[in-house]
């Protein structure tokens, strides 16, 4: 299953880990270097939850942010 938000399509985002070197110019270095850069992923924060969609009760994975936001509908 992938790392999707059902309600709101919230998934993972690609981005870049930049490791530098030296002290900055403003405090008195003679400025930073960037000595690598690596790949990384932002993952969304999802929860597993039994939910009702359409009648029915469901698992789905949903961000917290939709949770808090109360866009789904708990089983009990």
């Amino acid at each position: 299953m992938a790392k999707v938000c059902f309600i709101c399509g919230k998934k993972t985002v690609a981005g870049r880990m930049i490791a530098r070197r030296g002290l900055a110019k403003k405090y008195g270095g003679v400025g930073q270097r960037i000595t690598g850069v690596s790949k990384r992923r932002f993952l969304p924060n999802l929860q597993t939850v039994r939910a009702v969609i359409g009648g029915e009760t469901k698992r789905i994975r949903v961000c917290t942010k939709c949770l808090k936001a109360g866009k789904i509908r708990k089983a009990v």
